[in-house]
């Protein structure tokens, strides 16, 4: 009795299983809105489409102020479409905040670079600056074509946390690209975190940094911490200061998510 009470349950359930897929239409699957915005692509890959913020392209730091003291104007020298660090002065930091973006730029060791390890055309992108100095969330730029040194502080990685996928990098006097999806932290009322930071970081067309999960801002000695912020956050170049020729910025663009 139990077996024929299984066998009508089960012919009884792929009957209805049978009709309800006849029922189903391919309409039902299909969305006519929100409808996407048009964005327009760059002619090529590195150019801005046309909804991106336009950072630096062929023109002046007017976008940019120091980190230390937001009142001066931004003197790193301007040579046509690229601008280099200039030693001595502090890190820049764009005049506007940003929450999530997609973030575009590049970069070039220069061809006469001296030095080795960390002290070979240091610099860093930070992805959201929260103070002066060097608070905030690094991704290191260096020369690591043919320059040994700790692996979580090579070009690519996000510095003194996560070692990139592999290493990707041109040689000195090359144009180097990052192309950058940011996804900022948040947090609850009570300064605590609610969601991490997450990156994923694409250098010169290679896959370096995999949606990974900060651990909090970057530290040179100790462990990263998050510390709470709200209403975005600059981007920030740094001037690292090393005694190696300083490196040089161009076509840098963002999109906000």
């Amino acid at each position: 009795m139990m077996n024929k009470l299984i066998l009508t349950v089960l012919l009884v359930g792929g009957f209805s299983m049978a009709n309800a897929q006849q029922a189903a239409k391919h309409e039902d699957t299909e969305f006519y809105e929100p409808v996407p915005k048009v964005v327009t692509p760059g002619k090529t890959n590195n150019e801005p489409p046309s909804d991106a913020v336009i950072l630096f392209s062929n023109g002046n730091l007017n976008q940019w102020v120091y980190t230390d003291d937001n009142s001066k104007p931004v003197e790193w020298p301007v040579s046509g479409d690229f601008f280099t660090v200039k030693k001595g002065t502090s890190n820049i930091e764009t005049k506007r905040k940003f929450n999530n973006y997609q973030l575009h730029v590049e970069w070039k060791i220069p061809t006469n670079i001296t030095g080795e390890g960390q002290l070979r055309g240091n610099s860093g992108v930070f992805l959201a600056s929260t103070g002066k100095g060097d608070s905030g969330y690094e991704l290191q730029i260096l020369d690591s074509y043919n320059n040994k040194t700790y692996v979580n502080g090579q070009a690519g990685s996000i510095y003194k946390q996560s070692i990139p996928l592999v290493n990707a990098n041109k040689k000195p006097g090359d144009w180097q690209t990052y192309d950058i999806i940011w996804q900022a932290p948040t947090f609850k009322t009570d300064g605590s975190v609610n969601t991490p930071a997450t990156v994923t970081v694409i250098f010169n067309g290679v896959l370096v940094q995999n949606h990974y999960v900060l651990k909090g801002e970057t530290a040179y000695v100790g462990q990263p911490k998050y510390k709470a912020y709200s209403g975005g956050a600059p981007i920030k170049l740094q001037a690292h200061g090393d005694k190696s020729e300083p490196i040089s910025y161009r076509n840098i663009w963002v999109r906000e998510l």
